[in-house]
């Protein structure tokens, strides 16, 4: 008995010690091997720190980043790219931006007017440059002191909207149409700013703009429901919040059997009728142009903000099919699309 228990007992530690050192020493190479390969990069100061923050993912914003990174095209740079979830984009940008200031990033190219603001009061201080892309007034949003002189250490591009060719894009399709209505961010200065250019050429054309203020996403499908059911139709304009939102503003306009007007072409494909669209993949570049001349030296503060002219009008047929609406004579030559499936 005492042999067969001698025999079991090294049998037992035999077996111990061969299966614990294999999984102890598995992870810990691996997490060496990942914290060199971490430090290597953090330590190659070859290359210019260049910062993305993308407000949220959405279409508009996402062509605005394809565009960037062709016109960054030709440098050799270390790119991080940073985007807020839908949840918690303004904080999320804010930390974003307050860690690349502390790794001392070169540049922060910022997407949409709230990713942009979180980046200027980051870098406030610092010799950091801040580059924007998308913001629609960026004078308001307190970014630059006059479009054409900055002023700052900030500078970029712009997707002011033309309006005015908006609004004959909806008289032409509605000839009747005697109320517009719009759902706007509250906190956001570009859609405030909109509103108050669409009011006045409204105004003088006799059309009504009944406007109702969200703060936050939750706020959207009420807001959507009560105004369809007052309006003529919904104009879009670039509110990242709304756009964000499309499908639940589309399902109460659809419900009040009424159209939405998108404000560029992405929205359009995605179930508005039809829009007076700039191309964001175009701005973007312009955007990333622009950073590759302030990181060769350029002045961002005597840098003009920079926008896009050409705006193309864009209709979904398929949309104007479920309307019963027909394509106005004017707008024969429009680019047509249908909806994203």
């Amino acid at each position: 008995m005492l042999s067969a228990m001698l025999v079991l007992t090294l049998f037992a530690s035999c077996t111990n010690n061969t299966a614990a050192p294999s999984t102890s020493g598995t992870n810990a190479a691996d997490t060496e091997n990942t914290e060199k390969s971490t430090d290597d990069t953090d330590k190659d100061e070859s290359k210019p720190k260049i910062g993305i923050i993308q407000y949220v993912s959405h279409p508009s914003l996402d062509n605005c980043y394809t565009g960037i990174v062709e016109g960054l095209e030709g440098l050799d740079l270390d790119i991080t790219k940073q985007t807020g979830s839908d949840a918690s984009a303004d904080s999320d940008c804010g930390t974003y931006a307050q860690n690349m200031v502390a790794q001392k990033y070169d540049m922060i190219i910022a997407i949409a007017t709230p990713a942009a603001a979180s980046a200027f009061a980051a870098t406030e201080g610092t010799d950091i440059p801040v580059i924007f892309c998308a913001v629609s007034d960026p004078v308001v949003a307190e970014l630059v002191q006059s479009l054409n002189k900055p002023g700052y250490a900030c500078t970029g591009t712009s997707d002011v909207l033309d309006l005015d060719a908006q609004v004959d894009l909806i008289q032409s399709m509605q000839p009747d149409v005697k109320s517009i209505g719009i759902l706007y961010t509250t906190s956001e200065p570009n859609s405030i700013s909109q509103l108050e250019t669409l009011k006045e050429i409204c105004k003088d054309r006799g059309i009504t703009v009944e406007a109702s203020g969200i703060q936050n996403d939750a706020d959207i499908p009420a807001a959507a429901a009560a105004l369809a059911s007052k309006v003529d139709c919904f104009n879009n304009f670039t509110d990242n919040k709304v756009v964000n939102n499309l499908s639940v503003v589309l399902e109460a306009a659809n419900d009040a059997g009424i159209p939405v007007y998108g404000s560029e072409v992405e929205q359009v494909k995605n179930g508005c009728l039809a829009a007076v669209s700039i191309d964001y993949v175009a701005l973007g570049k312009v955007t990333g142009e622009m950073a590759k001349n302030v990181l060769s030296g350029a002045d961002p503060a005597g840098m003009a903000v920079q926008t896009i002219s050409d705006a193309t009008p864009v209709v979904n047929s398929e949309v104007l099919a479920s309307l019963g609406m027909t394509l106005p004579e004017a707008y024969k030559d429009a680019e047509t699309v249908t909806t994203n499936k």
